[in-house]
């Protein structure tokens, strides 16, 4: 099998454009980094494009341990889409601070580390995949000095190191049995061993992808790096690392034995995600703590194609077109709150319509598009995937789905409401990068959804 080096040409861009970030800000004057945000821009939309230009000669790499199909370029794509808006949100809050060029470099190597989970093939390439997503977000989330920052980065950080220990123990286990990592070969030679322990050592990868996830069990992470991070951070690791995670464990479920109900534990995973997601948000007044336990639902929504994969023909479309309609939608709510950095409770954005009209509606299309409302891409995300429940033989799965959506609605309602109300609006000045993020994100959440007949052929 042929090693094709450049089937991972997006890969390497990226992170030589991270090292170049990283060196570069040593000898680059503080008031002059912005170079360093182009140059980061320039490698993501090359990124971009060589993964486009490498679907044309999709299939395995590196002897079966990497490959590119449709799923691994879509994922590309999504990600070099969501790092650049998040790149262009944080050009108010980066702009002249001291560490302005390490944070390029580490949203670089995060989304590098995203894209080598979307592909992975091997569950060493997995845990290398892990660990290159994973290191860099803890940094990203203790740049901001204060208090909350700190405790976010501590807990980011522990979990983090306790699902990554538990993901190499269950990688060793699997090897220990099959005698490969390889996914080529893992599933044949796994079948007849002790279900115990093939069990167990999946159950420890799949509880270290849900980490970078975002999901059930290992969630506690978020809602506080959501809430304590810079707006930049808090942005990216909500967003684009769900991207590699969930392509990831999609990958794994495909790879493993029949000897075990997976569909069945992944189901059961989606559906505590998103309801506990969903409860935890009814109460919160913080808006980015608040989004932040909508991604930890979210994450539970995107787990369902996942849960039916390769039970139904719709799951992967589904799947994809979720990740691209989350994606941008999930950028333009934050945007707005970073837009907006000194409204830090949700009576504080009434009146938002009357003081600031384009981030009121930017607002409007983000929050009832997480809903999944028409015509956003979350909605055909949120209908097709309910879709493909119901066609792989999990009805309730579908019900859940549903049933959680109408739920969320109340939180979602209470930030929105008062925004629109004829409240006497506070004064309040907005930050210009990230409130053009906002309007970008949500034009885009509903172009990609009024679009989703191409972009399901695309994702096919």
């Amino acid at each position: 099998m042929a090693m094709r080096p450049l089937a991972m040409l997006p890969e390497m861009v990226l992170f030589g454009a991270g090292l170049a970030c990283l060196l570069g800000g040593s000898f680059t004057p503080r008031l002059r980094q912005w170079r360093l945000r182009v140059l980061a821009s320039a490698a993501l939309v090359g990124g971009a494009v060589a993964a486009a230009v490498g679907s044309g000669s999709p299939g395995p790499a590196f002897d079966g341990a990497f490959v590119v199909d449709t799923t691994t370029t879509v994922a590309r794509v999504v990600v070099a889409l969501a790092t650049l808006l998040v790149l262009l949100l944080g050009g108010d809050e980066l702009a002249g601070d001291d560490r302005e060029s390490e944070t390029y470099a580490l949203v670089l190597f995060a989304a590098t580390g995203a894209l080598v989970l979307a592909g992975a093939q091997d569950l060493l390439v997995v845990a290398v995949g892990f660990l290159l997503a994973s290191l860099p977000v803890y940094a990203l989330v203790g740049l901001r000095r204060s208090t909350r920052g700190a405790e976010a980065a501590l807990k980011t950080y522990l979990l983090g190191a306790l699902v990554g220990i538990l993901l190499l123990l269950g990688v060793t286990l699997l090897y220990g049995l099959a005698g490969t990592t390889g996914y080529l070969d893992l599933a044949m030679r796994l079948d007849g061993l002790p279900t115990v322990v093939v069990a167990a050592g999946a159950v420890l990868v799949v509880a270290g992808l849900a980490f970078e996830a975002g999901a059930v069990p290992a969630h506690f992470w978020v809602p506080d790096a959501a809430q304590g991070a810079t707006g930049l951070a808090a942005v990216f690791v909500t967003t684009v690392p769900k991207v590699g995670a969930v392509v990831a464990l999609w990958r794994l479920v495909l790879a493993l034995p029949d000897t075990v109900a997976w569909g069945a534990l992944v189901a059961a995973l989606a559906v505590a995600s998103m309801t506990l997601g969903n409860l935890a948000a009814f109460a919160q007044q913080d808006p980015r703590r608040l989004l932040g336990w909508s991604t930890v639902s979210q994450a539970g929504y995107l787990l369902v194609p996942v849960a039916v994969a390769g039970h139904s023909d719709l799951a992967l479309p589904s799947l994809l077109v979720y990740l691209a309609g989350y994606a941008v939608t999930n950028v333009g709510a934050f945007a707005v709150t970073v837009a907006l950095p000194d409204v830090r409770d949700l009576a504080g954005y009434a009146g938002l319509v009357r003081a600031r009209p384009g981030l009121a509606v930017a607002l409007v299309v983000a929050l009832l598009g997480l809903v999944g409302t028409p015509p956003t891409a979350v909605f055909v995300g949120k209908l097709t995937t309910a879709t493909a429940a119901w066609d792989g033989g999990m009805p309730w799965l579908a019900v859940a789905v549903l049933l959680n959506s109408l739920a969320s609605l109340y939180y979602y309602l209470r930030w929105v409401a008062p925004s629109l109300g004829r409240a006497q609006p506070a004064a309040a000045s907005a930050r210009p990068w990230a409130a053009r993020t906002a309007y970008l994100a949500s034009a885009l959440a509903v172009l990609l959804g009024v679009l989703a007949g191409p972009l399901w052929a695309a994702a096919t």
